[in-house]
């Protein structure tokens, strides 16, 4: 086929692929959120007008008639809902909203029956969009695969959709460009930035034999990759499987208010009904009387304050986190928060700040410690490796130095770099750098290397002339959470790519209790799976895509938000919005103070709205005593208790 024939089918196939995934993974605005939005609105001001025409002036009829408009716009689904539930046998909390609406209209109290069906639309809103996230973490994921290959087939290199190249064929990989598909290196020598897989925080180097996986970035060399996966196979797309799997694993625990409505909205039907035709009918007794008596009983069973009380709560907690940079999409979370028995930390990113700082500069052959800055500085600022940011941003903090001219600049792959200063050679980077030069101190090497630093050597022709220590910079507040988080009896784990050496070194500086290295995505998962048949109640705290299928498993999955990737974010239950690790335990404490506030307001609903059941059959209630003290006043009081939250 020619050329520009594979040319033109290679990019049909790409657009039509692209077109599919467009409408699969696309990210969408809630279905309803606009109409609910409106609903809301509408509602409220017709709802206003209605309680002023109602309580200030003569139009009792008009205001009734406004009412029932609020009632069927903002309970339409609510009261559909409930008699569906009916049908089916259930008696759902939207049943019982219903009734207790039907119910206040009946006695004359339409502000009552019509306020009671827009604070439950309300709340409903609330906890459905709060629980959106599934399909825009799943859509980061796919944007984050490549879409393209460039294969090479004989002397010619073709533009293929990465689900049309084969097993066995070899895509070339050019510095800068993404690895298309899982494979082996078989051409070439590269760093390659591999965090998004596997969470280490340097580049690692990439040569003939080594393993190499799609979606992570060729930063240097150029690379051919025989491929070893198909797209549907590669470690990017089974993470894309796990994050489905997981939440659709994910599912929330039934209210107690919803199981407290089976018992309670039918007990309460049954006994207004027996206080209204037992008495008249069975011994005789005036039936007026005994009707008004159901009917307080109705208003005084009407579950306003209690159907809230939950709800309420949740949202000034999540109102409280909000304002402390804790962003929490549902009230579920904030009560498992409480249950946590172990607490799983990433590493990269998390713990620690994903940036490399100078930890250690060895001096040696007689060079100071400036010369040694000065030489490698001047070096590094030629260089884009981490490293290099590393060595001059201490240098200019540290020290006032001039970079000195370097001539005949020359980056080597995979090892480091040499240039000409001062006519002299000089070279910065691994050992493999430094072929002509015996004298390695293997002892220092040895020791830094095993605090899990990364040794960066200088020398010339002759000698190794100093070594420069860098590791991953401990966040600041670190140590004091997860001291904290062990004084609450939280068991504290730390998960990481990295080698055991920088594993252990972080863990024993911070105080971990214990750790795992060397991870890929899917060992996070399975050490989060075993953690949670063993604990039961697991949080997961990471920041990058690698960490998604973890969050998602785990009981409560918490990111680090400004530097944590769009889809631990998305996937996350829970987002950090200001990087403050600190926040892990001010989260702990709200879920605990709220939780608190949710029992107070729950069983004060139910010891009053019982108090005054029994009361009300014995005729010491009167109908406006019910509505005053019994519902609205105690609808009141739960909202103030709930608003406690977020001023402690």
């Amino acid at each position: 086929m020619p050329q520009s024939d594979m040319d033109k089918s290679n990019v049909e196939s790409v657009e039509s692929c692209k077109y599919c995934s467009a409408n699969i993974f696309e990210e969408k605005e809630p279905e309803n959120k606009f109409k609910a939005m409106y609903i809301i609105g509408i509602s409220a001001i017709i709802l206003i007008l209605g309680l002023y025409l109602n309580f200030f002036t003569d139009q009792k009829t008009f205001a009734l008639i406004l009412f029932l408009t609020v009632a069927i716009i903002s309970g339409y689904e609510i009261i559909s809902n409930g008699i569906k539930a009916l049908i089916k046998g259930k008696f759902s909390i939207s049943l019982l909203i219903t009734i207790a609406a039907i119910g206040a209209f009946l006695i004359g109290e339409g502000a009552e029956g019509a306020s009671v069906i827009f604070l439950f639309y309300i709340a409903e809103y609330l906890e459905d969009y709060a629980g959106e996230r599934a399909r825009k973490s799943i859509g980061s994921l796919i944007k984050l695969a490549p879409q393209t290959a460039i294969v090479k087939r004989g002397e010619k290199n073709f533009k293929l959709h990465a689900h049309a190249v084969e097993i066995n064929e070899v895509v070339v990989v050019k510095p800068g460009d993404k690895i298309p598909l899982d494979g082996i290196v078989i051409n070439g020598i590269s760093t390659v930035n591999q965090s998004a897989i596997t969470g280490e925080s340097l580049p690692v180097i990439k040569k003939e034999g080594n393993n190499v996986f799609a979606g992570t970035i060729n930063e240097e060399g150029y690379l051919e990759v025989k491929v070893t996966k198909t797209s549907d196979e590669t470690v990017i797309s089974k993470i894309i499987e796990l994050v489905k799997a997981s939440q659709q694993k994910k599912s929330k625990t039934e209210a107690f208010i919803d199981k407290f409505s089976n018992y309670y909205t039918p007990g309460v039907l049954g006994l207004a009904v027996l206080v209204a035709t037992i008495p008249p009918f069975i011994f005789r007794l005036n039936f007026d009387t005994w009707f008004y008596r159901a009917l307080v009983l109705l208003v005084v069973s009407c579950p306003c304050a209690l159907a809230i009380s939950t709800p309420v709560s949740m949202v000034s907690g999540i109102t409280a986190g909000t304002k402390n940079g804790v962003l929490i999409k549902g009230g579920e979370y904030i009560e498992e928060m409480q249950n946590i028995k172990t607490m799983v930390f990433d590493k990269t990113g998390t713990l620690t700040e994903g940036k490399l700082e100078l930890t250690d500069i060895i001096e040696l052959n007689n060079y100071s410690k400036n010369e040694l800055l000065q030489i490698a500085s001047s070096l590094e600022a030629k260089s884009k490796h981490p490293l290099a940011e590393a060595i001059i941003s201490y240098s200019e903090k540290e020290i006032d130095l001039k970079f000195k001219k370097v001539y005949d600049f020359e980056s080597v792959t995979g090892m480091g770099i040499k240039g000409n200063i001062d006519n002299k050679i000089f070279y910065i980077g691994k050992k493999g750098l430094f072929k002509n030069n015996p004298e390695f101190p293997d002892k220092i090497i040895n020791k830094i290397e095993n605090e899990g630093k990364t040794i960066v050597m200088i020398g010339d022709d002759q000698h190794i002339i100093g070594l420069i220590g860098l590791m991953d910079k401990i966040r600041p507040l670190s140590k004091k959470t997860i001291t904290i988080l062990k004084e609450k009896n939280i068991r504290t784990i730390m998960l990481t790519g990295d080698n055991k050496g920088t594993a252990r070194a972080v863990s024993s500086e911070i105080g971990i209790n214990d750790y795992y290295s060397g991870l890929l995505p899917k060992d996070k998962v399975e050490i989060i799976n075993k953690l949670i048949d063993k604990d039961k109640h697991v949080a997961m705290v990471g920041d990058g895509v690698n960490d998604a299928p973890a969050l998602a498993i785990s009981n409560v999955g918490i990111a680090m938000g400004t530097a944590g990737s769009d889809v631990a974010i998305e996937t996350a239950d829970i987002a950090l919005m200001h990087d403050d690790i600190s926040k892990i335990n001010y989260l702990i404490d709200l879920s605990r103070r709220t939780m608190s506030i949710v029992k107070q307001n729950v069983s004060l609903s139910i010891i009053v709205k019982g108090s005054f059941a029994i009361f009300a059959v014995l005729g010491f209630v009167s109908l406006w005593m019910a509505v005053a003290f019994g519902d609205m006043g105690l609808t009141l009081a739960v909202i103030l208790n709930a608003i406690r939250i977020g001023t402690n």
